[in-house]
């Protein structure tokens, strides 16, 4: 099964291209997602979060407030590393899961989407990367929008992921969210036929 990253920074729009993806029928092991799942109240990751950060970031229902453990980690790159070494290797174990699983369903093509496969050092798992890049204040909004978070917040946490022009060059696919939905799903659609060559 030949497998490929798709990356790029906050509020670049992965989400609304792995949405296409899936509806032109390519599966798409979502990172993000499994994120959550594996930090569900009762897991590990959710009982070494909770000890590691306090029970100051929980709701009221034990899961974690993850409008406000982000506000920890993206403004504290120590923080922000002692997460992810919590979650990232339980985040790979569940991914590759997800990858056997459609491997023996006979999947040809599957695509991971994840925002931090260069940060990470994780690259060479993919055949090839999809960075998905919009304009800066674009960002900046859409971040403010879908976050309901002030635009220093959202600056804050776009600062503290790679620089989005520097992940799109070091991707061998790059996807312009600049413009309107109908611009982008072309290029996906682009892009899905060159796969399947």
């Amino acid at each position: 099964m030949r497998v490929f990253g798709l990356t790029g920074g906050i509020g670049s729009g992965k989400s609304t291209v792995s949405r296409m993806l899936r509806e032109e029928g390519i599966e798409v092991v979502d990172a993000d997602r499994i994120a959550r799942e594996i930090a569900a109240p009762g897991t590990p990751v959710h009982g070494e979060i909770a000890r590691r950060f306090g029970k100051g970031i929980l709701l009221p229902d034990g899961g974690i407030d993850r409008k406000k453990l982000g506000g920890i980690v993206f403004s504290d790159a120590d923080k922000r590393a002692a997460l992810e070494a919590i979650t990232h290797p339980a985040i790979a174990t569940e991914i590759a899961a997800a990858l056997g699983r459609l491997e023996s369903e006979g999947r040809e093509i599957a695509v991971v989407e994840a925002a931090l496969i260069h940060e990470a050092g994780r690259k060479g798992r993919f055949e090839k990367t999809i960075a998905v890049r919009c304009g800066r204040d674009q960002q900046v909004r859409r971040l403010m929008d879908r976050d309901k978070i002030t635009r220093e917040e959202a600056r804050d946490r776009i600062a503290a992921q790679m620089d989005p022009e520097e992940k799109a060059r070091a991707s061998e696919i790059v996807i312009d969210n600049s413009g309107d939905l109908d611009a982008t799903r072309a290029q996906v659609r682009a892009l899905i036929a060159s796969l399947k060559l």
